[in-house]
């Protein structure tokens, strides 16, 4: 290829099926050792280009060139659901086309970049044993083994700890290959990023950008806000030319000439006025509400079991949950987290864990957010999961609340499956406020969500008045919540 590039869309444009198109007619182009950033809305078809650029899926029109010989690795958002009951032996032998019979030693070389401890039993264990930050290193290793010139980095750092993050920025700024990558950690991004495309969810074109990652947010924002205050130029001056238009129409003769021509004037003035970009939609401002009527002690916690080394250690605690009472679970990954959060879910109308360590009262509601969404029923439409958690609300509030969450009419009726990550975190969302829990579980709820949409969220959960647990490796969303008791696991 010419120059320096590897890879160039050229008028690419794709669509599934007739009614969602992604791409129209895009143009763009990756250098060498680039480390690009893909930026957009929750939905609108980041992860598209990947599996574009992967070969996973092909272009409609337009071509995908390619430099000759040039190998991509991809690292997904999360582990396919059929791949989570393998073993890590075979989930490595699957980014491999053909038989690698020396893949254990290749196994140790990358558990041990992405920081995952490694031991003699880690091949034979199950893909779904391990932790949700532990699965993101998994994924990440998965790319990593294959030692492609290419590597395309789903939202790498969900479920990661900060040790996590600090570890993978550090490798992304010293490796030598082409990094793009995918992710709501402004920080995160800031670190490395040399570009941006930015692909654009109303006009489904890619915008190619130079610069780290904060100054081309400037430059969207500044672009985004010329173009308003054009809009803004155009509309008054359109107003304007109809208004002496109507006037120069009531006095006749050659006047009339001179009304058509502002008539015409004004109508062009409004074709120049430029669509306000979809994307940059936040959520609306929501309250999730509490069950009505919470008395007394809400969830009790007396014991947990938490993971040293291969060892599971059992440990004491005194915590009492009451209404409006906020709790905050810190640990690393691995540590089990999310394991003490499924334990507790479980448990309903008085129930124990079985060794009396956890307890929740009788008639609590239990609104659950699952780092790995398996809450939803991927076969359910959109408006079905809703309506199965509204509590008696009717099809107008379902969908109120569903468009508030930026889920529109034409998003309601398709299959939780086909969503992106980011739709089924909104959906996730959705579901709570129309459920109105007297207990709150959160398990990294900031994964995959666009980063404008994470404040109002943060507002919302600060505001709750029922008991909430809460897990989330992003200490700027966290310091936005009010957090009435922390625990920390590994302490």
């Amino acid at each position: 290829m010419a120059g320096d590039y590897i890879i160039r869309f050229e008028k690419v444009s794709f669509e599934y099926g007739h009614n969602k198109p992604i791409l129209d007619e895009v143009d763009f182009s990756i250098r060498r050792g680039a480390k690009i950033t893909v930026m957009g809305q929750n939905g609108g078809g980041k992860s598209t280009v990947f599996q574009l650029i992967a070969g996973a899926l092909k272009p409609e029109e337009g071509k995908i060139r390619m430099a000759e010989g040039l190998t991509i690795a991809l690292s997904r958002q999360v582990i396919p659901r059929d791949q989570l009951d393998i073993t890590v032996r075979e989930f490595f032998a699957k980014c491999f086309k053909k038989t690698v019979y020396d893949i254990e030693p290749r196994i140790d070389a990358v558990l041990e970049v992405v920081n995952l401890p490694k031991s003699p039993q880690i091949y034979d264990k199950l893909v779904k044993s391990f932790s949700g930050g532990q699965q993101a290193r998994l994924l990440l290793a998965s790319a990593l083994i294959q030692d492609s010139d290419v590597l395309l980095l789903d939202e790498p750092t969900n479920n990661l700890d900060s040790a996590g993050i600090a570890h993978l920025k550090q490798f992304i700024i010293e490796c030598k290959k082409t990094c793009v990558v995918i992710s709501h950690d402004a920080e995160f991004l800031n670190s490395f990023t040399e570009g941006v495309l930015y692909l654009d969810a109303h006009t489904r074109k890619v915008e190619q950008y130079q610069g780290n990652y904060f100054n081309v947010v400037e430059q969207i924002s500044a672009r985004i806000q010329k173009e308003n205050s054009k809009n803004a130029r155009l509309a008054k001056e359109a107003l304007e030319n109809k208004e002496k238009a109507n006037f120069f129409a009531m006095k006749g003769g050659r006047l009339r000439l001179l009304a058509k021509r502002m008539r015409e004037k004004a109508a062009q003035m409004e074709e120049e006025q430029v669509d306000v970009r979809k994307e940059d939609r936040t959520i609306r401002s929501f309250e999730i509400p509490a069950q009505p009527d919470l008395t007394g002690e809400i969830v009790r916690i007396s014991s947990f079991s938490i993971m040293k080394g291969h060892k599971v250690v059992t440990k004491k605690a005194n915590i009492v949950l009451k209404k409006n009472r906020h709790l905050f679970l810190a640990g690393p990954n691995g540590i089990g987290k999310s394991t003490l959060l499924e334990s507790l879910a479980s448990l309903a109308d008085g129930q124990t864990n079985g060794k009396g360590d956890s307890i929740i009262a009788p008639g609590i509601k239990v609104g659950y957010y699952r780092q790995d969404f398996s809450t939803l029923n991927f076969s359910d439409t959109v408006f079905d999961s809703l309506a199965s958690v509204s509590q008696g609300s009717d099809e107008k509030e379902i969908r109120s609340v569903a468009a508030g969450f930026l889920i529109t009419s034409d998003v309601i009726q398709t299959k939780i499956g086909s969503l992106s990550e980011g739709q089924k975190g909104l959906v996730a969302f959705a579901r709570l406020v129309l459920q109105k829990p007297g207990l709150l579980i959160l398990d990294e709820p900031t994964n995959h969500i666009n980063f404008r949409h994470l404040p109002v969220i943060a507002s919302a959960l600060d505001k709750y008045q029922g008991a909430m647990i809460l897990v989330s490796h992003v200490p700027e969303f966290v310091s936005q919540i009010r957090i009435d008791e922390t625990l920390n696991l590994d302490a």
